[in-house]
């Protein structure tokens, strides 16, 4: 090897004799260990490791190298001039030069190869760690999931139930209802005193309200427990229809002015009594929340395909974070209460009655404009019952 090439080599080159004297070293192997090459000359290799290299050294790498003339990569530590330890990685390769035996030596440094190590061996603790709580982490999602799936169907089971109960109950109570309403009636007839009337008149009002209570409960169980609410539709006059409705219920609401607008005309089938009831309950709610100090308007629309009943108050604008739940049971627009208002069920149940029409409901509520409730029906022929 030319003498420029062994100095100047980016590893520690040696050669030995046989019984390990260093014949020659380059500039790098006295850099490792903080001698010159001259001072390396003439030193046995193995009195440069430490007693644990030398051992190993004397027992099997020695002995490795006279019969098999060679080994690759064996990690050994030396000692450097300071006392500290310098770990190499050390191949070697038996020579026969001119009848003698002589043994070159390529040492290499450890140090970047130990980092690299020890940030794979991190690495992949961290990695088993990771997927030791990935594991973990979606055992715990899966029970979580069963649990849940679990609490979800008992819950149903007992909201079926309930509701169930609920019908029953709202079924029962019709009876003895009818039976006070009629009493009430037949005792109104007779001479009473002004009191006594007052008392009758109560109670009227307040039979009426338990009716429309349990007629609400009903429609909700057989929208949610049963098969649906039902329909039967016919042709009728919608004008002539919403007329009649809001007349009975200038009775029912005698401390609101209510207007009826017909626009339009044309052709409608429609469940007469199911729509009475969304009149019903849209001009109800615009009582409890409306200004009674303005008209209410019902406007019945036909013509140009549509078919549509509108009802119109002037009350406080509807907080626009509850318009999009304002039609499921049990939610109110405000937080007012009001006597005329049944089990916050009435929003809902003109919802499914004009879905079971084959239409919709909607709103706007607006602090100019008011609040409007519009209920869209399909046109003549196009409802399936």
């Amino acid at each position: 090897m030319p003498v420029d090439l062994f100095n100047n080599a980016a590893c520690a080159l040696a050669v030995t004799a046989e019984d390990g004297t260093i014949l020659q070293a380059n500039a790098r192997f006295g850099e490792w260990l903080g001698l010159s090459p001259t001072e390396l000359c003439g030193r046995r290799f193995q009195d440069l490791l430490t007693m644990g290299g030398r051992i190993f050294h004397q027992t099997h790498l020695a002995p490795m190298l006279r019969m098999q003339g060679n080994f690759t990569e064996v990690k050994l530590d030396m000692r450097h001039s300071d006392g500290r330890k310098v770990t190499v990685l050390l191949n070697a390769i038996k020579r026969t030069h001119a009848g003698e035996t002589f043994y070159d030596l390529a040492l290499f440094g450890t140090t970047d190869r130990d980092k690299y190590e020890r940030e794979l061996l991190n690495a992949r603790k961290l990695a088993e760690a990771l997927l030791q709580e990935k594991t973990a982490t979606e055992l715990a999602l899966q029970q979580a999931q069963a649990d849940l799936s679990d609490a979800y169907a008992i819950a149903q089971r007992r909201a079926m139930f309930a509701e169930q109960m609920v019908a029953i109950v709202s079924h029962d109570l019709k009876n003895p209802l009818t039976a006070i309403r009629m009493a009430s009636d037949f005792l109104n007839r007779g001479e009473r005193t002004t009191k006594e009337r007052q008392l009758l008149g109560h109670i009227g009002q307040s039979s009426e309200r338990a009716q429309r209570m349990i007629a609400d409960l009903l429609d909700f169980t057989q929208a949610r427990v049963g098969q649906g609410i039902t329909i039967k539709t016919a042709p009728v006059d919608l004008h002539a229809l919403t007329h009649q409705a809001v007349d009975e219920l200038r009775v029912a609401f005698p401390k609101a002015t209510l207007e009826h607008h017909a626009l339009g005309s044309g052709d409608a089938s429609l469940d007469a009594d199911r729509v009475q009831q969304i009149i019903g309950n849209l001009v109800a709610n615009s009582v409890a929340y409306g200004d009674l100090q303005r008209p209410i308007s019902i406007t019945s629309r036909l013509g140009d395909g549509q078919c549509e009943v509108s009802v119109h108050n002037h009350g406080a604008v509807i907080p626009h974070t509850l318009l999009a739940g304002l039609f499921e049971p049990m939610t109110r627009g405000t937080d007012q209460g009001s006597d005329v208002r049944s089990v916050g069920l009435g929003l809902y149940i003109v919802r499914e009655l004009a879905r079971v029409h084959g239409g919709d409901v909607a709103v706007s509520s607006t602090e100019q404009g008011g609040t409007t409730f519009s209920v869209r029906f399909l046109p003549v022929g196009a409802v399936e019952v």
